[in-house]
């Protein structure tokens, strides 16, 4: 890769992929419920986990830019572009991947939620399939002890892309609802296999309700 085109590729994309974000964050009319409850235990030190489905992710990020939440992004070369643009959306990034410093990166956030980190999680990335937990979380949230908190996003106008997770693309001046539930304490007595089904069906049943919340067209 040339000089010019890594410079493009690495300075440039990323400053546009943020303006987009803010262009349609800004514009976005946000109904949001339970993230008072978050800011409440990061006030008082709490770790904790908030998973979101990867298709899901472009307005929450732009909501809760600049609260010091930790993120863990891939060593790819997209991920380095990614990694810039939520540094500048005032994340900390975590790097690593299922395919690449996975397990550094997850003993990195575990060390960061015990001293009292908030954690973003994709449980489904970075490569699906889309909408089913993977291992990662479950072994983040037991390692460090902490509560997972569901995040449902809901949008009234947006496109998806023919991409494995569907990724939702949000139009100007949309709707939408963030939902913010309730901790869940992982039991010690379950396996892997019963927490990711009830993962799923927690995140599953809050991404509903705030799309019903947004007036979005479920399909």
């Amino acid at each position: 890769m040339s000089k010019l085109r890594k410079a493009f590729k690495y300075r440039l994309v990323p400053l546009l992929g943020w303006l987009l974000i803010h262009l349609l964050g800004r514009t976005a009319r946000f109904s949001v419920k339970g993230l008072d409850r978050v800011r409440e235990m990061m006030g008082r030190g709490q770790g904790l986990i908030m998973i979101v489905w990867h298709g899901r992710t472009m307005l929450p990020v732009y909501h809760c830019r600049n609260m010091g939440i930790q993120a863990i992004i891939s060593l790819s070369r997209d991920g380095e572009i990614q990694a810039r643009i939520f540094r500048r959306l005032g994340f900390s990034i975590i790097r690593g991947s299922t395919g690449r410093g996975g397990v550094r990166a997850a003993l990195t956030a575990v060390k960061r939620l015990e001293a009292g980190g908030v954690l973003a999680v994709t449980p489904d990335g970075p490569l699906g399939p889309a909408n089913e937990v993977q291992d990662g979380t479950i072994f983040m949230a037991r390692k460090a002890g902490v509560p997972i908190i569901p995040v449902g996003v809901g949008i009234s106008h947006r496109k998806l892309t023919p991409t494995w997770d569907s990724y939702a693309v949000p139009m100007p001046f949309c709707k939408c609802a963030l939902i913010f539930d309730e901790p869940i304490i992982l039991p010690q007595n379950a396996d892997d296999a019963e927490l990711k089904v009830m993962l799923k069906t927690a995140l599953d049943d809050t991404q509903r309700e705030a799309q019903l919340l947004a007036g979005e067209e479920i399909a």
